[in-house]
């Protein structure tokens, strides 16, 4: 009965192998789920930040800052990083009263914003590192989802003036 040994043990590690392949398969598409559900969010984020900046624009602060919020609003996926930008620097250029609700808007909307780049950026690298193992690969496993991708833009908070104090 010693050949029965060598098959309880073959099985045993085939077993084995394809419970971490079964498991690194949902790794994988958890960390991809939870990179696309990041962009989104990331997006929503963005879309508030610039409604808030156009809000804000409307009210006070004038052309430069309505046009470029309004260009990140409308701005197509393939030109929306560059959009983004321009209007974090839009708004760095002009100073921000906590006091004033709508300035407050766009600083909130900025600090949430930038919450929400950082842990997209946190989940891209954690999706792209899983599905580049070379397993991953071997296998396929994330050949149902796009690559994810970086959203490369400045870091969206304001500053505020510091001879304001917040109660």
């Amino acid at each position: 009965m010693p050949g029965m040994w060598w098959v309880v043990g073959t099985v045993l590690v085939v077993g084995l192998v394809s419970a971490y392949l079964v498991w690194t398969a949902g790794r994988v598409e958890r960390l991809q789920a939870r990179a696309e559900s990041a962009a989104r969010a990331l997006d929503a984020h963005l879309l508030r930040r610039a409604a808030a900046a156009a809000v804000l624009a409307e009210q006070r602060y004038g052309v430069e800052l309505y046009a470029a919020a309004r260009i990140a609003l409308d701005a197509p996926p393939e030109e929306r990083e560059a959009a983004e930008n321009d209007l974090t620097r839009q708004l760095r250029t002009i100073q921000l009263d906590p006091a004033d609700p709508a300035c407050e808007a766009v600083i909130a909307a900025s600090r949430r914003l930038a919450l929400a780049r950082q842990v997209h950026t946190d989940l891209v690298r954690d999706a792209r590192s899983a599905r580049s193992r070379p397993l991953v690969r071997l296998f396929r496993m994330g050949r149902r989802h796009l690559w994810p991708r970086y959203f490369d833009v400045d870091d969206p908070t304001l500053a505020v003036p510091a001879d304001v104090t917040t109660g």
